[in-house]
């Protein structure tokens, strides 16, 4: 047995790990308090002029359990109901805006340590009644306090605030039979009606600003998230067969995922097979996966509200015909294409034509038909939302996390290929968050052989 060395490097990863740990040990929590106090004192050197009020989640209405809004939760981690929170950039203290008792804590399974001593369990400077906000903005109001609120909606479980808000736009506040304005817009409304002389600006991009760049506590978190998915699909690829239903395939992949701890989907399996391949994002597992067919599945765990994002394609029956084979080879390349590229500093603009250059260096001829409808790129951020705040990235910087999905379709073929992971930009270049699942043809044909 050989005695092992280790350099220095590999202490200070030691201690940086047991640093990492700690941020994430935080009793009510996901992450300590430092790090929700670090983000707050961001968000007022932003706000140095006024106040940032985030209003918290209401309860459900439904019998689902209770999601708080990620705003909120990014800047407080608190998961109670009917909270907001004010960060007061002139005063540099924070202000939290929570009534909640113990019954009420029991029954949504929320720490009792919320309820005896809030601030002690939140590091926020002061607590006080929710019913107290509105007053408590009124007197701000009247000290030419800049107010600063979010303008786009709130993302709830599953959901993208900028996707949601065409969506309530169309579906409300344009509707002819409706009208409503959203919860935000209403709010806003509200405090220019209670303080006519004091300006609302809009907080939503002074907050995703903050949420595009990861902490290390939060990298950590992806990456737990990451494994978790990795694991599923492994178990999925190991699983599906011919004559075998969607639904029972997007089943297992989420009882896999909830086996190791995570607490729900990201978003709904996507699985796309047959003639369903033009939709991608088909949703119904409503078809019999038959011999010969290639699928597309698209999905990822949500670990403590933190998502990842993993497409995989493979053949049912665990063999590509040859055409699916030149399909999926295709797509894979621009993938890997991409992985070598990705480092701090790479302009969306400039990728495209060095993927060209790297696929022309191996052979391939982009004169075919699959290359003509592919091409290089980022793709869209990860992290609380699956389409993360932000949209997408024009320079890589360290910290984003994004998707690398590169797909293709042929519909009258029957074929449709994406190829996903969720990619961290580090210092010196990339992590793939979600390696693990075979993804060579050779090697996926032989991973869904080996049944054991």
């Amino acid at each position: 047995m050989m005695r092992h060395r280790f350099p220095v490097g590999f202490a200070v990863g030691l201690l940086i790990g047991a640093a990492v740990c700690a941020s994430l040990a935080a009793g009510p929590l996901v992450f300590d308090k430092a790090e929700y106090a670090a983000r707050r004192a961001k968000l007022m050197d932003k706000a140095a002029d006024g106040a940032v009020v985030v209003l918290g989640a209401q309860p459900p209405t439904a019998f689902v359990p209770f999601v708080q809004s990620n705003d909120f939760l990014y800047l407080t981690g608190i998961e109670a109901p009917n909270a907001a929170l004010v960060v007061d950039g002139k005063r540099r203290q924070s202000v939290l805006f929570l009534t909640l008792t113990e019954r009420a804590a029991r029954n949504d399974g929320i720490s009792l340590e919320l309820v005896n001593n809030p601030q002690a369990a939140t590091g926020i400077e002061a607590v006080l009644p929710a019913d107290q906000l509105l007053n408590y903005l009124t007197r701000l109001g009247s000290q030419a306090y800049v107010f600063y609120t979010p303008f786009q909606p709130e993302e709830l479980a599953r959901e993208c605030s900028l996707e949601k808000l065409g969506t309530l736009m169309r579906a409300m506040t344009y509707n002819p039979l409706d009208g409503r304005l959203t919860r935000e817009q209403q709010f806003v409304r509200l405090l220019r009606d209670r303080s006519p002389a004091a300006v609302v600006k809009d907080a939503s991009p002074l907050i995703w600003a903050l949420r595009v760049y990861k902490s290390p506590a939060e990298v950590e978190l992806l990456r737990r998230a990451g494994r978790i998915g990795v694991q599923a699909y492994r178990e999925v690829l190991k699983a599906v067969r011919p004559g075998m239903p969607e639904y029972e395939l997007a089943a297992l992949f989420e009882y896999q995922c909830k086996k190791q701890g995570a607490q729900d989907l990201a978003y709904y399996a996507i699985i796309s097979s047959g003639e369903n391949h033009p939709y991608v994002h088909y949703y119904k597992h409503d078809r019999i996966l038959e011999d010969g067919d290639i699928v597309v599945m698209d999905c990822g765990p949500d670990l403590n509200n933190y998502d990842i994002d993993i497409t995989v394609t493979f053949p049912v029956n665990g063999k590509f015909t040859p055409r699916q084979k030149e399909v999926y080879e295709a797509v894979l390349a621009v993938h890997t294409a991409n992985l070598s590229l990705y480092r701090p500093g790479l302009k969306a603009a400039e990728i495209r034509e060095r993927v060209r250059e790297i696929l022309v260096a191996r052979g391939f001829d982009l004169d075919k038909d699959v290359f003509k409808r592919l091409g290089g790129g980022f793709g869209h951020y990860v992290g609380l939302a699956v389409h993360d705040v932000g949209g997408g990235p024009a320079v890589l910087e360290p910290g984003m996390v994004f998707a690398n999905e590169p797909m293709v379709i042929f519909a009258e073929e029957r074929i449709g290929v994406r190829i996903e992971n969720t990619i961290l930009v580090t210092d010196s270049g990339l992590e793939n968050l979600t390696a693990g699942i075979p993804r060579e043809t050779k090697e996926l044909e032989a991973f869904m052989k080996d049944k054991k």
